[in-house]
């Protein structure tokens, strides 16, 4: 017999699901809707409003709702089994909030099976728009928690991340220092995730702990509310935050208006939703320390999985509690895709000779090396663009294309292993995660080996029905996620001895170039 789970994930552009067989192993639906394309009454363009106010980003939340509405009316229109489906769990772009007022959880209780829930939900609000993680307007808010925490240093160990602009706490402060009557009338303040839920549960659920822990806001050693960070970002936040939640709890059972409206069974449960980033954790596998995620995209990222939080915690890094209840770091590296894109539009290559560049030159470039900040860069943090070159003449188009790989993983290898993580498996995603020759340096770099993924399933949301199905079939992580997050077995790339040897040398020089460019 079947037994189906479904995770959605409320990104930033689109609202996706995937629904999946925890008996067979498979993948039996997914779908997505765009929110600029097929919600256009919202006008916003990429899944945020347009706004003349420098560093300010926010989003509709009822756009999410109504999303949600729709996706779940193409499910029924699809004869998706809802009656079938055990457990439902979510994801959401992490660090987004929402500010509700009185009478929620009564408009939920009460709410009528044949309207939609954007339009019961229209009075509920005390903010009509929620600041996302693009938002960059707290810099005077972060200043305050920092000082509040003791510093920067002081700030990262307490939550698990330097005070940053998107975090929440910071966008809490500026919403109470700013609109004080309406800080005051809000009755509960929930992220993108915990709002998500609680629709499903049809009551205020708490926010779960991966998300939480990308606030500012919570003390990532004892997962609770910091007592300093919370009076230091609003009065009486506690309350309107409620308990942290525990990511494994099942909050209950689906309310009635879905049953009723969509047909799910009234038995469904409903599990809380997570931060996008922890829940891609499990969408990828990654349940047990050393599995890596390295992510190629327009910025690459680097993320895993670890048991104890290291002494002296990475500035640069973000740790998250995740859904294992274990920890997790995640590494956002600005010049990704930016800088491999620039020098190979520099010297006006296609990506198959640039790949043939890689291929003609020996590991470690024979000394020849770049610092590749052709932006601002986030790890570590610079702040203006600059290229540096090291027995690097820019007219040698081959070596060029290798020192901006090399200096990519050197730097993504030297800042992981400063976060906490220390890789013996790598997955490989993203565009570039086709180049075998840049997965071949990234496994001498990193001494293990690299693999892609058999699927390129929505990594968030596949994350959230795995943890729906961990919940209910009381097996172990591995057991769970295994049969969906197969690799491929023949497109392995293992590290070759000799040059992990080279890299070992080099990360060392790499890092004291770098540092010698900060100051």
């Amino acid at each position: 017999m079947s037994r189906y789970y479904l995770g959605l994930d409320c990104s930033t552009q689109s609202l996706s699901t995937i629904l999946i067989d925890a008996e067979s192993g498979f993948v039996v639906y997914e779908q997505s809707l765009n929110y600029s394309i097929e919600l256009p009454a919202y006008a916003v363009t990429d899944g945020f409003l347009p706004n003349t106010m420098p560093g300010v980003v926010h989003a509709p939340p009822l756009m999410w709702v109504e999303a949600l509405d729709r996706l779940l009316i193409q499910m029924l229109a699809n004869n998706v089994p809802m009656k079938e489906i055990v457990a439902v769990a979510g994801a959401a772009q992490q660090h987004g909030s929402v500010y509700i007022g009185a009478g929620f959880d009564t408009c939920l209780k009460n709410c009528n099976p044949l309207i939609s829930l954007h339009e019961q939900l229209q009075e509920c609000f005390t903010r009509n728009t929620s600041p996302i993680w693009m938002d960059a307007s707290t810099t005077k808010q972060c200043a305050a928690i920092t000082k509040a925490l003791g510093g920067e240093a002081k700030a990262n160990q307490a939550t698990g991340s330097i005070a940053v602009e998107r975090f929440t706490g910071a966008q809490i402060k500026k919403f109470a220092d700013t609109q004080p009557d309406a800080y005051t009338n809000t009755r509960a303040i929930m992220l993108v995730s915990s709002f998500m839920a609680s629709l499903f549960a049809g009551r205020h659920m708490g926010i779960d702990f991966t998300d939480a822990s990308g606030m500012n806001l919570l003390d990532i050693r004892k997962k609770q509310w910091h007592p300093v960070a919370l009076a230091c970002c609003g009065d009486q936040l506690q309350d309107k935050l409620k308990l942290p939640v525990n990511p494994q709890l099942i909050l209950g059972t689906i309310s009635a208006y879905f049953s009723q409206r969509y047909g799910f069974n009234s038995a469904c449960k409903v599990l809380p939703w997570c931060g996008d980033n922890p829940s891609s954790l499990i969408g990828l596998g990654l349940v047990e320390p050393g599995m890596t995620a390295i992510s190629l995209g327009t910025s690459d990222t680097c993320f895993g999985l670890f048991k104890d939080l290291p002494e002296s915690m990475s500035p640069w890094a973000h740790t998250f509690i995740a859904p294992t209840l274990d920890y997790m770091s995640l590494l956002c590296f600005k010049n990704g895709a930016l800088a491999r894109e620039a020098i190979r539009q520099q010297y006006q290559l296609s990506w198959e000779q640039f790949s043939a560049c890689l291929d003609s030159t020996t590991p470690g470039n024979q000394g020849a090396m770049m610092i590749p900040w052709f932006e601002t860069e986030i790890v570590p943090k610079v702040e203006h663009a600059g290229v540096q070159r090291f027995s690097l003449e820019i007219t040698d188009i081959n070596s060029n294309c290798r020192a901006v790989i090399e200096a990519q993983m050197m730097a993504m290898s030297n800042h992981a292993t400063a976060a906490g993580l220390k890789p013996t498996s790598i997955r490989a995603t993203g565009g570039a995660s086709q180049n075998a020759a840049i997965l071949q340096i990234m496994a001498n770099v990193f001494s293990c080996p690299v693999d892609v993924l058999q699927t390129t399933s929505n990594s968030a949301a596949l994350g959230a029905a795995l943890r729906a199905v961990f919940a209910i079939e009381n097996n172990s992580w591995i057991e769970t996620v295994q049969p969906f997050t197969k690799v491929q077995h023949s497109s392995r790339i293992l590290p070759n001895s000799k040059a992990v040897s080279i890299y070992q040398t080099m990360k060392k020089i790499y890092a004291q170039r770098e540092a010698s460019c900060l100051t």
